[in-house]
Formats: C-alpha cells, sequence, structure tokens
C-alpha cells in the first residue's frame, strides 16, 4: 500500500463518521424491498440444485437494524457500510459468505462471536467503528482483515488458531502502544502505522512477515526486531521519534532479508549522512526512503565499518559487538 492510498484510507474512514452523525434523522429498519433492490450476481447455489442472488449491497442507507437479511443464506458477499449498526448477530446466520464490508458503523465489540460459523469468510473489514478490543472475534478462513480507523487498545484474541490462514492484518489509526499480542505465524504484511505504539514486543512470532509499517508512532528504538523475523523485505518507520544511530543496531538482525527501510521524519535524518549511519546496520539494503542505495554510499558503510571494528579490536577494555561484525563480513 502506497503513502498517498494509507492517508487516504485514514481520511475516509474519519469522514465517514461525520457523515453518519449528521444523518440520524434516516436511521431506519431493513425492509424487503430494501434488500431486493440492492441484490445481485445471480448464481447456482451451494448444492448446486436452485440460483440464488449472492450479492448484497446496503451501504449508505442509515441502518440501525439488519433482522431482515438473516434469511438470506445464500449470500457470498455483502457491504453494510456507512450505516450505524452496532448489532451484528443477523450475520451469523449467513454462513456462505465470502466477502464483508462493515465499514463506518457504531460496532463497538464483536459481543457474541457473531462470525464463528462464517467457515468460507476470507475478507472482513471493520474499519472506522467503536472497537476497543477484538474478543470474540474468529476467522478461520481469514485472509485479510481490515481494522483501520477504530480504538483498539490491545489484541490479545488475535491467536494462531483462530486465524490461522490470516496473511494482511491492517491496524492502522487506532490506541495500540505495543505490537505485543499478534501471535500469527503465518502473517505476510501488518499495518500499524497512526497508533501509538512506543515498544516491539512479540515479534519474534512473525516469522514470515514480508511487510512491517509503522509510520506515525512513538518508536525511538527499534530492540525487538529479532532474527525469527526471517522473511522480512519492507520496514516503514517513517514519523517516529529515532533520535540517535545506536536505536537502529537491531537492523542488524535482519541482514539476510530486509531490503527496503523507510525513516524520513525521523530527528536522525536531520543528520547529514544518516543514509550512511543506517547501512553501517544494515549494509544489504536496496533502498532507503524513496532513493536506491549508491555503490559510493555501500562503500563508505563499508569503510566505517572497518574503521570502527578497528577501533574496537585494538582497545583492551571493549568487545566487539557481534551485529558490527557481522555487517562487515556481509
Amino acid at each position: 500500500m502506497s503513502e498517498v492510498d494509507e492517508d487516504e484510507v485514514l481520511s475516509d474512514v474519519g469522514s465517514g463518521q461525520e457523515e453518519m452523525s449528521q444523518e440520524d434523522e434516516k436511521i431506519c429498519h431493513l425492509t424487503q424491498e430494501t434488500i431486493s433492490q440492492g441484490l445481485s450476481l445471480l448464481c447456482r447455489t451451494g448444492n448446486g440444485l436452485g440460483h440464488a442472488f449472492v450479492k448484497l449491497d446496503l451501504k449508505d442507507k442509515g441502518l440501525n437494524d439488519i433482522a431482515a437479511i438473516s434469511s438470506y443464506v445464500h449470500l457470498r458477499y455483502l457491504d453494510v457500510s456507512n450505516n450505524h449498526l452496532s448489532d451484528l448477530s443477523p450475520l451469523a446466520s449467513l454462513t456462505q459468505l465470502l466477502w464483508l464490508k462493515v465499514d463506518r458503523n457504531s460496532v463497538e465489540s464483536f459481543k457474541g462471536k457473531p462470525f464463528a460459523h462464517l467457515n468460507y469468510l476470507q475478507w472482513l473489514s471493520v474499519a472506522g467503528n467503536r472497537l476497543t478490543d477484538l474478543d470474540g472475534l474468529v476467522g478461520p478462513a481469514l485472509v485479510n482483515l481490515d481494522l483501520t480507523g477504530n480504538s483498539i487498545k490491545r489484541v490479545s484474541g488475535l491467536q494462531s488458531d483462530c486465524f490461522a490462514n490470516l496473511v494482511i492484518l491492517e491496524l492502522r489509526g487506532n490506541h495500540l502502544d505495543t505490537t505485543d499480542g499478534i501471535n500469527l505465524p503465518n502473517l505476510r504484511n501488518l499495518y500499524l502505522a497512526q497508533n501509538i505504539i512506543k515498544r516491539l514486543e512479540g515479534l519474534e512470532r512473525l516469522e514470515h512477515l514480508t511487510t512491517l509499517h509503522l509510520r506515525d508512532n512513538q518508536l525511538d528504538t527499534l530492540d525487538g526486531l529479532c532474527p525469527n523475523m526471517k522473511c522480512l523485505h519492507y520496514l516503514n518507520i517513517r514519523g517516529n521519534a529515532i533520535v540517535d544511530e545506536n536505536a537502529l543496531q537491531s537492523l542488524g538482525l535482519l541482514s539476510k532479508t530486509l531490503r527496503v527501510l523507510v525513516m524520513s521524519d525521523n530527528p536522525l535524518v536531520e543528520t547529514t549522512d544518516h543514509r550512511i549511519s543506517v547501512l553501517m546496520h544494515a549494509l544489504q539494503l536496496d533502498r532507503i526512503d524513496k532513493e536506491p542505495v549508491s555503490l559510493e554510499e555501500r562503500a563508505e558503510a563499508r569503510r566505517r565499518i572497518k574503521v570502527k571494528l578497528k577501533k574496537h579490536l585494538i582497545s583492551p577494555c571493549d568487545t566487539v559487538k557481534p551485529k558490527l561484525i557481522l555487517c562487515l563480513w556481509y
């Protein structure tokens, strides 16, 4: 996801909530007529013995009750975005759902586990609601989960036994202060921008993660990155609080895989040679921010590593840092 796309999504979530508050007078219950108008995509039913419409669009209807939807058991694609929904229990009977969008509603919790029997649900977005935690959320078949723009403070419910197939997780624009609690070994892409994250914890469980997006948080160190992250290719720490190059030491633990680092808008970037400082800890990088790493920059980083290593070797009081040696031999 590009920087522009991310900002647009968060902006859309906020504007949708304002629109809802301004249109409270339109609140209404779901009727059969409204359902009929939103149905489309005629397909064979699961048993192959009949046909039914499997797609339903109910966005922007001012709904606060969708009880009437529970009998439409053949639905596979459902959009109920930009309404006033707080109760998702009527969705429990829609066991054929593959795709569900509940953005910009008033959902505060997953009480009663409304998705517990949706064994085919692969794509779920509950962005721009009022969630503070994920208790009750399960998704055995989920591949993509979007929880952008809520008020989530903890993610202790994200366990591998409930989300074994989850590959993409969006938690941007919430209230998380740590990365701990995301126990999802099969996760590939994790988006945590615009939280208040101060600590990187629990990342050792994310063995297959390729993209980690931490823009606009409060990190002053990258301690918490670990060699168990064997697939991490892209790391975005733009707009954090990295001041000193020593805060970058943990980058050396990702020397076999990390290729792109975005770190603009950190205090360290104000120094003239921050790119060299970065390369001294992650010599293998192909790109820092928007610019490719040049041969000259790589050569200068190697030169400084040798000087620093030599200084350590001739001082009887110092010990050579393993990360520095790894960087030199790379």
